[in-house]
């Protein structure tokens, strides 16, 4: 169990470091708290299994193609997404802002979809994959507006505090008498994000769609714009995948 944990941490830090390329044995150490000696055996292991690669000149490592080809047979057993990214593509084209889907796992979210507009070189990057606490940003906030209280509760209360818990639920009382959620820097200062949910056939919450841009100098008359064309598409979504209203 404890190697598992320690493969885990090293995967973990490497796709967090995805974007550097490579790390060093010395660098995974330091990130990873491992002896050197322990980290090689692991290392080793990995290698043998496909979850991570070593550059042969500069002996650094980086993650296997085995996390891609494993997320794309999970990816591709989620049948929903064939039905709801072309609308997400054609959300993006209309408001030309990047597009997200988000998607519940605990007490977090997971960012499993991100269509960019082309028309935009300005844009917010979220990277696929990233977990976020479901008590932040406008994306789990619509999803936890859609979940019964009881449920919303108990997730909340294992991530905030009891002072903090009556604001949130004053604002998942707001974002469900308005049937959206916005939020302002709540993750990365000077962006805003619009979201709604997204539901199943049988009324339970599957997830949601977002708009994230950066607010300087955006007009109300453009964010009232961007609620409306989203609010149209979640309805859409929701529609696709069998949810016909509360009955």
């Amino acid at each position: 169990m404890q190697l598992l944990e320690r493969a885990m941490t090293i995967a973990k830090v490497l796709a967090a470091d995805a974007n550097d390329s490579s790390l060093s044995i010395s660098e995974l150490s330091t990130k990873c708290d491992l002896p050197l000696s322990t980290l090689h055996r692991i290392l080793k292991a990995m290698i043998k299994q496909g979850m991570i690669e070593q550059d042969e000149q500069t002996k650094h490592y980086r993650l296997g193609t085995i996390w891609m080809e494993l997320g794309l047979q999970v990816y591709d057993t989620m049948d929903y997404i064939s039905k709801i990214r072309p609308e997400l593509e054609r959300l993006a084209r209309e408001v030309e802002e990047s597009v997200y889907l988000s998607k519940p796992a605990g007490l977090d979210t997971i960012i499993i979809e991100r269509i960019d507009s082309a028309a935009n070189p300005i844009r917010i990057y979220d990277q696929l994959g990233i977990r976020i606490p479901m008590h932040i940003g406008a994306a789990n906030k619509a999803i936890l507006a859609s979940m019964s209280a009881i449920q919303s509760k108990e997730i909340l209360e294992q991530l905030v505090t009891k002072d903090e818990m009556a604001e949130l639920e004053e604002q998942l009382h707001q974002i469900r008498q308005q049937g959206y959620a916005i939020s302002h820097g709540e993750r990365t200062a000077g962006t805003s994000s619009i979201a709604v949910s997204v539901l199943d056939g049988f009324g339970e919450v599957i997830g949601a769609v977002s708009i994230g841009f950066v607010n300087f100098n955006v007009s109300q008359d453009h964010i009232n714009t961007l609620i409306e064309r989203l609010v149209d598409t979640g309805r859409r979504v929701s529609l696709k995948l069998g949810y016909r209203g509360k009955g």
